[in-house]
């Protein structure tokens, strides 16, 4: 089969091109990235533009595609996009999920995902994850979250650049792009996209919050405007996560399985820190990505505070009240 080659000229003429080697050349860990796969439009951009950086720089890509089995047609929907790949001289490997998801089904696929392509990459020896979230992506993550009443750290959304728990850096190099700018790249250089019909299914929060996306733009919302938002909430969660940090080495002591917080000075911070402190303690001693719900963590400093509290558990962790102090550990 003849290989069809990627309008690369056309890519270096488009603004995101150049921007995307700006991104990959910041965090780079080692030359080898591994690149996330769906086959709509944002990831087929995606795989478009690192294809074409990989010719003219020395960066490795691997791209992999996770089937997490849970629609009936999803190995053949798989197959259909390693197809197109192929013929661009792209391999793309599948990796299938053995695991049976039937309930909360967008964490757990969630979770999988990310398992699967961790195992990926540590399999290439590549200590960096590519994916392809976007602009659309980030204005939808902060109506979530805000629906969800969240802080500034979780309506700050998405970062440019994450540690996995693994070790492995998850970047996110088209946060600054619209998926109408990913489309238009991933047709131009594939002649066609899939699209995921989970994308419809109105029992998720994502699907909804698209439609009020929508609704939003038509009644003259300017979404430009919730990016600024999104842009000056990570800048004040900078300058909070200056001062937790400050604040954790002053009076928080981290043990090999034991984390131990003195209440009395702990007590003296904003509510901001403190929440902040125990999210931070939480995701290190758990090794988990996300925080606990923001309700359960003020619930917790609370019974604590008020000594109403002795002894709970929360994201995987067990806490403890012993006189002044709190002990923390993983819960097994």
């Amino acid at each position: 089969m003849r290989t069809k080659n990627l309008n690369v000229a056309r890519l270096k003429d488009a603004n995101i091109y150049p921007k995307v080697k700006l991104v990959l050349n910041k965090y780079k860990k080692n030359n080898s990235f591994v690149v996330g796969v769906s086959g709509g439009p944002d990831s087929l951009a995606l795989t478009a533009l690192t294809k074409a950086i990989g010719k003219e720089k020395k960066y490795k890509f691997f791209f992999a595609m996770v089937d997490h089995g849970i629609r009936k047609n999803s190995n053949k929907e798989a197959l259909q996009v390693k197809k197109l790949l192929s013929k661009h001289d792209i391999n793309l490997e599948i990796l299938r999920n053995k695991k049976k998801i039937t309930n909360n089904i967008q964490k757990k696929a969630r979770d999988v995902r990310y398992q699967l392509l961790e195992d990926f990459c540590e399999k290439k020896k590549a200590k960096s994850l590519l994916v392809a979230h976007h602009q659309d992506d980030q204005i939808e993550t902060f109506l979530i979250r805000l629906s969800r009443g969240s802080g500034v750290e979780g309506l700050s959304s998405m970062k440019e650049m994450t540690i996995l728990k693994s070790g492995i850096s998850l970047i996110r190099p088209l946060l600054e792009f619209k998926k109408t700018q990913l489309i238009s790249i991933a047709k131009k250089n594939f002649g066609k996209i899939f699209k995921d019909p989970s994308n419809k299914n109105k029992k998720f929060l994502r699907t909804n919050i698209r439609t009020l996306k929508r609704n939003l733009i038509n009644k003259g919302i300017d979404l430009e405007k919730i990016i600024r938002s999104i842009k000056n909430i990570a800048s004040t969660k900078e300058a909070i996560d200056f001062y937790v940090a400050r604040s954790i080495k002053k009076f928080v002591k981290f043990e090999k399985k034991l984390t131990i917080l003195n209440l009395t000075q702990f007590s003296k911070e904003p509510q901001e820190i403190r929440f902040r402190i125990i999210n931070d303690i939480v995701k290190k001693r758990s090794n988990s990505y996300y925080p606990p719900k923001s309700k359960k963590v003020l619930n917790l400093i609370s019974g604590f505070e008020n000594k109403n509290l002795r002894k709970c558990t929360l994201g995987g962790c067990i806490f403890e009240r012993k006189q002044s102090f709190l002990h923390v550990s993983k819960e097994f």
